[in-house]
């Protein structure tokens, strides 16, 4: 068996004088690191930071809940088309296919016209969701006036539809001294008889050549035809 032998000048099983001083060093060192980590840290208003409550993580910054906007079908938002719903998307979605001109409380008899261009009126029925943006709990009985995102444009002058008659609009007689609205250019189901060449408050302001007298809306009711 080998012989253990001690080292000159030291203690046997002891720590040499330079590593029992790095030893206290790391030590002490170690302490007051622990001690400063239990220090609450400053707060950029010079207080100490407040807990925060436990409880399910907030959205990121810049997203918002799906759902809808802050009012539902409010101006400059989109839907998409349905055969009896429909439904808010964003204006960037492929299922978006009519953007809000113009939202309304109300009913279409008692409110505001929609603009003369609008190709189509969404009624908006009373509903009271479990969840809504501005957080009173309901959405109010309105309408939506709608303009579709690509054409053709029923709304537009002479395009066969739209809630409004409008100047350029054309109209065959339905009967019982009603017209009824079909495009201009023949590809309607009802080949056009008159044009609206202009809009007057009163009949006796048309021009001689009128044919026909429709009743529009606005502050010039009167809608002054010819026969195309």
């Amino acid at each position: 068996m080998g012989e253990r032998r001690a080292v000159p000048g030291a203690v046997p099983g002891a720590l040499p004088d330079a590593a029992l001083g790095l030893l206290l060093s790391l030590s002490l060192g170690l302490l007051l690191s622990l001690l400063t980590s239990c220090q609450p840290l400053p707060s950029a208003r010079g207080g100490t930071p407040a807990p925060r409550p436990a409880g399910p993580a907030s959205p990121a910054a810049g997203t918002v809940p799906t759902g809808y906007g802050a009012e539902f079908l409010g101006v400059d938002e989109c839907s998409s088309f349905g055969t009896s719903s429909f439904t808010e998307v964003s204006c960037g979605s492929e299922r978006a296919a009519a953007r809000v001109v113009a939202r309304h409380d109300g009913t279409v008899r008692d409110g505001p016209l929609c603009p003369a261009t609008t190709d189509f009126v969404l009624h908006i029925s009373e509903q009271r969701p479990s969840f809504d943006e501005d957080g009173d709990g309901a959405i109010p009985r309105g309408y939506a006036c709608m303009r579709s995102l690509q054409p053709p444009h029923p709304g537009d002058p002479g395009g066969g539809g739209g809630p409004r008659t409008i100047v350029g609009d054309c109209v065959y007689a339905s009967g019982d001294g009603e017209v009824r609205e079909t495009r201009c250019d023949g590809q309607g189901e009802r080949e056009p008889e008159y044009r609206v060449t202009g809009a007057v408050r009163r009949r006796s302001d048309c021009p001689p050549p009128t044919a026909l007298y429709i009743h529009l809306h606005g502050e010039h009711p009167v809608g002054c035809a010819r026969p195309v």
